[in-house]
């Protein structure tokens, strides 16, 4: 892509994203998803490799049919109440209407099929911007809406996430479908709480994008793509494949590190619902996330492939380090010890 047609996108997925989470008016909602939508599309597809092609069309026909979902979730709510207002959704028909067609947007379980594929599709950093910035439009109707939405519908599709997102991811070996799956769990632990805490929901939204910014940038400065390169990236890279370690280790939830913050606030704030069993179900659940962190954490750092390619290029970094990296790392790695600043202001 030409720089101007690569700030043609970026600008028009921050006014799409703008426009969605500044809006109470179920129309302007729609019109700022829609941007967002056309807008990645040209850097899904910009290699024009058949996968691409094949990743981008599959993403427009899913968030097209979400948007249109939604928008007729509104417009079915406007006919019986005759408020266009977001936060003035109240008829039940459009609440469900409404979750479906987030669930749609997020990759919620049994609606993910899509996600998965659309990331391999595309380039690390693409797949940066729809694993996190493509996310936070649905994410502020969700917040905003949590009112209204069905609580049955919900809960049943987290714990299906988190279920599906680790089952599936153990036998990847595609980097970012493992990714994709990662992101299908932990979206599934942030819409469990929304109702009940919806200030949880979106502490464990930006500790979840901070740490896969993290992963992707270090991914991409290492042109990692497999299992069999990150096993070899240690000795082109050794410092940051270690601290790619670590990021991995904060997002399987484990303390003392970043990652498992949100995690325990979510199952302490369950516990005090009354919610205990769902708490536990989640917990074990959780487990199978940790096994595939796990095994890219080992991979990381500790092993050589066994049958090592002869190709140069393998070894030659293809990036410099990101500057963000080590900063992005370091938080990703140290911000528990705010724990008690969280509990006293949720």
């Amino acid at each position: 892509m030409t720089p101007l047609a690569k700030l043609i996108s970026a600008s028009s997925i921050l006014l799409g994203t703008t426009i969605t989470v500044t809006s109470n008016h179920w129309m302007t909602a729609w019109v700022g998803l829609e941007i967002n939508t056309l807008s990645i599309i040209p850097m899904i597809s910009k290699s024009h490799h058949p996968r691409a092609v094949e990743a981008a069309t599959k993403y427009f026909l899913v968030q097209a049919a979400a948007s249109t979902l939604l928008l007729f979730s509104g417009t079915v709510n406007a006919w019986h109440t005759g408020q266009w207002d977001i936060t003035q959704l109240s008829y039940p028909p459009s609440c469900l209407l409404l979750t479906t067609a987030i669930a749609i947007k997020l990759g919620l379980a049994p609606f993910h099929f899509w996600f998965p594929e659309v990331l391999q599709g595309s380039p690390l950093i693409t797949a940066l911007l729809l694993s996190t910035v493509m996310k936070l439009p649905p994410t502020t109707i969700l917040l905003i809406t949590s009112h209204s939405l069905n609580p049955t519908l919900l809960i049943s599709m987290s714990i299906m996430s988190i279920a599906l997102g680790g089952w599936m991811g153990l036998n990847q070996t595609q980097t970012r479908k493992i990714m994709a799956f990662s992101s299908i769990s932990h979206i599934g632990w942030m819409t469990i709480i929304i109702i009940h805490n919806p200030d949880l929901t979106l502490l464990a939204f930006y500790i979840y994008i901070l740490m896969t910014t993290s992963i992707f940038l270090t991914m991409n400065t290492t042109n990692t793509l497999n299992l069999l390169t990150l096993m070899a990236s240690w000795t082109k890279t050794p410092m940051l494949s270690t601290t790619l370690m670590l990021t991995l280790l904060s997002l399987a939830g484990l303390p003392p590190l970043t990652g498992f913050l949100p995690k325990w606030l979510i199952i302490q704030e369950l516990i005090k619902q009354k919610l205990t069993t769902t708490a536990m179900v989640i917990s074990l659940l959780a487990l199978l996330s940790l096994f595939f962190y796990l095994r890219l954490a080992y991979c990381s750092t500790i092993t050589l492939p066994p049958n090592p390619s002869n190709k140069m290029k393998q070894w030659s970094t293809k990036n410099s380090t990101n500057i963000l990296i080590p900063m992005l790392t370091s938080l990703s790695a140290s911000l528990l010890p705010l724990t008690p600043m969280m509990l006293t202001t949720t």
